[in-house]
């Protein structure tokens, strides 16, 4: 339990400043879409017309962007990558920061296994994404509901949320196993944000590209597209399936590889 309080505290400032940034992020978000939808502009028509890897690099794809959800909706991609970029790094940072602070012989000094060790920093860094989902979803429905002029915006902004919280989780495990993995854990929160941000230009190349349309079970930023979660029934059960895989072959790896490392004292 003392880890893990520590673990909370040592995060504190960070998940304030994330969720900050998420909050701001909605708010100029959504202001945007009013500023625009006062001007009388035909937003569909306006994307229509941009080019189609300006549209892939937006978001837009098929949704209607008259309305609040739909504008939303080309929001979410921003907010995931806020979401999986945090997720990544404190996964990473959580494993590392012993090694970076020089804290690892005090901290195996104690009478507490490695297996304990790394649960309880898991489960701090679980309850940073958890907080950080919650921030997300509550500053959504509430400055959407602002502008949805009666819309039920709810539905979908929940929706989104899990498909969200499933690839922070992915995420998160990802940057863990990197930093369990290898030796100079220093670099692995760069490391981790730098497959992340790989798999995110790979789902755009596959937008532009529809001969690589079967690359996309490689990029998880593929598997919960707001187009496909709000207009087409939801999560879909394969990609949860291979996100659930992949969250627990990452764990695995976590804790062999963390259990067995020569930690830098």
């Amino acid at each position: 339990m003392n880890i893990f309080l520590k673990e909370l505290k040592s995060h504190r400032k960070s998940l304030i400043f994330w969720s900050i940034g998420v909050f701001l992020m909605v708010l100029s978000g959504m202001n945007k879409y009013a500023n625009l939808y006062s001007s009388k502009q035909s937003m569909n028509d306006l994307m229509a017309d941009m080019p189609k890897s300006l549209q892939v690099i937006m978001g837009v794809g098929s949704l209607d962007l008259s309305r609040a959800s739909g504008y939303y909706g080309m929001l979410f991609v921003y907010l995931l990558l806020m979401a999986t970029i945090h997720a990544a790094m404190l996964g990473a940072g959580i494993i590392a920061k012993e090694e970076r602070d020089k804290t690892s012989e005090f901290l195996f000094a104690k009478p507490v296994s490695r297996t304990n060790v790394i649960t309880a920093k898991l489960a701090a860094a679980l309850f940073n994404i958890v907080v950080f989902n919650l921030v997300t979803l509550v500053s959504s429905m509430v400055i959407v509901a602002k502008y949805s002029k009666g819309e039920d915006v709810n539905s979908d902004i929940s929706i989104l949320m899990v498909a969200m919280f499933i690839l922070q989780l992915l995420f998160m495990m990802m940057g863990s196993a990197i930093a369990a993995f290898k030796k100079k854990s220093k670099k692995a929160a760069s490391l981790s944000a730098g497959v992340l941000l790989l798999t995110f230009i790979l789902s755009v190349a596959i937008d532009l590209n529809e001969s690589m349309k079967s690359l996309k079970y490689l990029s998880p930023f593929k598997y919960f597209e707001a187009k496909n979660v709000m207009y087409g029934g939801g999560l879909e059960p394969v990609f949860c399936f291979i996100s659930c895989l992949l969250i627990v072959a990452f764990t695995t790896i976590t804790y062999l590889f963390y259990k067995k490392r020569d930690l830098t004292i």
